[in-house]
């Protein structure tokens, strides 16, 4: 998001981050769900009550909700979620559970605007996100999490969006086996400030699925897809805001158990912009962001 004439969207577009946005049950994360817009599935533990990730990715551009916000510069974006079971049981709802996620995007370049003064005020610190929000799987297989999302900007770059994000992620793992799509829809809806282009008051549609291959050892190749929709003024106008797809190669590092699970995450994501989301990269329809990162998850 910025503030002077591009806004951002949710949290995670670190693009493919390892992180996730979910809790037991099948959620993306890190990136904003929540890239954040396309992310590996990552599962926390599910053994103990309270379990987490944390991490740092770095990106050579920094899209949101398919809008760039930063594509010079060194780029990281931190973040961490812990969650908190609240209930298990065997009846249709089988799982209840709490979680707490930051995100940040850390960077070293921002063009401010042509008339508007040079960001004077923690400058580097272009976005820091957070988001409460409870999970529920239902009849083992669905996972149903109610979020709220502030996106704030110490540097002052844009103003706070506050927004309720609703996410529902399918286990078909039981199903296709080693053919699962790992479906997921979310739903953005901008309560105050914008999200995206216009707001407040806009609509964030998401749909995507993150397939993955067997485990090669160490190594997880998966190809997760998303598309973005907008309604309501999300993208001034526009209905299909972009299309990203591409690899995610994860490699689980030989660090001993008692310090956690550890993993070197990278990818390459391909966009399609469309309509005025373009406009926010320049004008291109397409483009490439590449990320690297390491996480953890206990």
């Amino acid at each position: 998001m910025q503030k002077y004439y591009t806004l951002k969207t949710a949290i995670c577009a670190s693009v493919a981050s390892i992180g996730l946005l979910a809790l037991p049950g099948a959620l993306l994360a890190g990136t904003e769900s929540t890239g954040k817009e396309v992310a590996p599935v990552v599962t926390p533990k599910t053994d103990t009550a309270i379990s987490g990730d944390a991490g740092v990715n770095f990106v050579s551009a920094y899209f949101t909700r398919g809008l760039m916000q930063e594509n010079q510069g060194l780029i990281a974006q931190p973040y961490a979620d812990l969650f908190a079971s609240l209930y298990e049981g065997s009846g249709f709802v089988n799982k209840v559970a709490a979680q707490m996620g930051i995100w940040a995007s850390v960077q070293s370049h921002y063009a401010v605007p042509p008339g508007n003064p040079p960001l004077t005020k923690n400058p580097s610190w272009y976005e820091f996100d957070w988001m409460p929000g409870i999970a529920v799987t239902l009849a083992k297989n669905f996972t149903l999490t109610t979020s709220y999302y502030e996106f704030d900007s110490p540097a002052d770059a844009f103003a706070a969006s506050r927004n309720l994000n609703v996410n529902l992620a399918y286990d078909d793992s039981g199903l296709l086996s080693k053919f699962a799509l790992h479906p997921h829809f979310t739903y953005l809806r901008e309560l105050t400030g914008a999200a995206g282009l216009q707001g407040p008051r806009g609509n964030y549609f998401e749909v995507g699925v993150a397939p993955a291959a067997p485990a090669m050892g160490p190594v997880t190749l998966s190809l997760p897809a998303t598309v973005g929709l907008g309604g309501g003024g999300f993208y001034a106008g526009t209905t299909l805001g972009y299309i990203a797809v591409g690899p995610n190669i994860a490699v689980a590092l030989p660090v001993p158990a008692r310090f956690g699970t550890w993993t070197f995450n990278t990818s390459a994501t391909y966009y399609h912009l469309n309509g005025a989301v373009a406009t926010q990269d320049a004008g291109r329809h397409n483009d490439w962001v590449f990320s690297g990162g390491v996480g953890m998850t206990f």
